[in-house]
């Protein structure tokens, strides 16, 4: 089932590249993305998580949904409650992690299409997002994941960790005669 989350946060981007997680599996592209526990559109997702149980397991839906749910085996998850919590904006929030083999087609606000070098999106901003849930039930497990089909930048935020540039207010004018005598307190008290 197709489903499109609106002004939501983006961590852990691999839009343009496709990466492993840990260093395991097979690389893929994916993304977070972060929603208050109190945005309408959570009615709206767990409505969709509903209905792919019910297209898969039939009359059976309910229970291994409340099964799933319980073991953390859907794409949604708390941010409190696992391992996120100790990272930038999870607190407070669900999220949804979705991934794809296939590189996820990128769109600034006018629907252009964006490259890496652009910058953006980037881990903090807010984002667009096109997703379709699937239930999987094979030699794996069962679980309700999410496929990344798109995402588009829909405006700016503060950047998690990690992320930025340097400005040129963080460095001094080197270019007269400088002694190094006197550069070294700056870099003990810098360390």
């Amino acid at each position: 089932m197709k489903l499109k989350l609106n002004n939501v946060r983006l961590a852990f981007p691999a839009l343009f590249e496709a990466k492993t997680v840990n260093g395991e599996g097979k690389p893929s592209f994916s993304a977070v993305f972060l929603i208050s526990k109190h945005d309408p559109q959570v009615k709206i997702i767990m409505q969709a998580f509903d209905i792919t149980a019910k297209e898969k397991w039939g009359a059976k839906a309910e229970s291994i949904l409340k099964q799933l749910r319980n073991q953390d085996k859907t794409a949604l998850h708390d941010g409190d409650s696992d391992s996120k919590k100790d990272y930038d904006g999870f607190e407070g929030n669900l999220y949804l992690s979705a991934r794809n083999s296939a590189r996820p087609l990128v769109l600034d606000l006018d629907k252009t299409p964006l490259v890496e070098m652009e910058g953006r999106p980037y881990a903090g901003c807010y984002v667009n997002a096109s997703v379709e849930l699937w239930a999987q039930d094979n030699n794996y497990g069962k679980r309700i994941n999410a496929t990344l089909r798109g995402v588009q930048f829909f405006a700016e935020g503060d950047a998690f960790t990690g992320g930025g540039c340097a400005s040129e207010e963080e460095f001094d004018d080197l270019s007269v005669d400088t002694n190094i005598e006197d550069l070294v307190p700056l870099m003990k008290a810098a360390a």
